[in-house]
């Protein structure tokens, strides 16, 4: 790494934008990976759907367990 850098005709904010979407990436471990990959292609769905959906049902299962406490 240098000491210093020349920002001086750097532009601030070229590639802000305000409204972009971050989608973290996850990691299922191979076990999990091959079983919902398995399941996926049964149903004949892609396994982000599948796993997406598996984690709205359990989701709305925590809330449901909450709101009673």
């Amino acid at each position: 790494m240098n000491n210093e850098y020349d920002f001086s005709r750097g532009e601030q904010g070229k590639f802000y934008h305000p409204d972009a979407m971050f989608s973290f990436p996850i990691y299922l471990e191979p076990d999990v990976g091959d079983f919902m990959s398995r399941l996926a292609d049964e149903q004949d769905v892609d396994i982000q759907h599948l796993v997406n959906e598996w984690l709205r049902v359990n989701i709305t299962l925590v809330q449901s367990v909450q709101q009673r406490d």
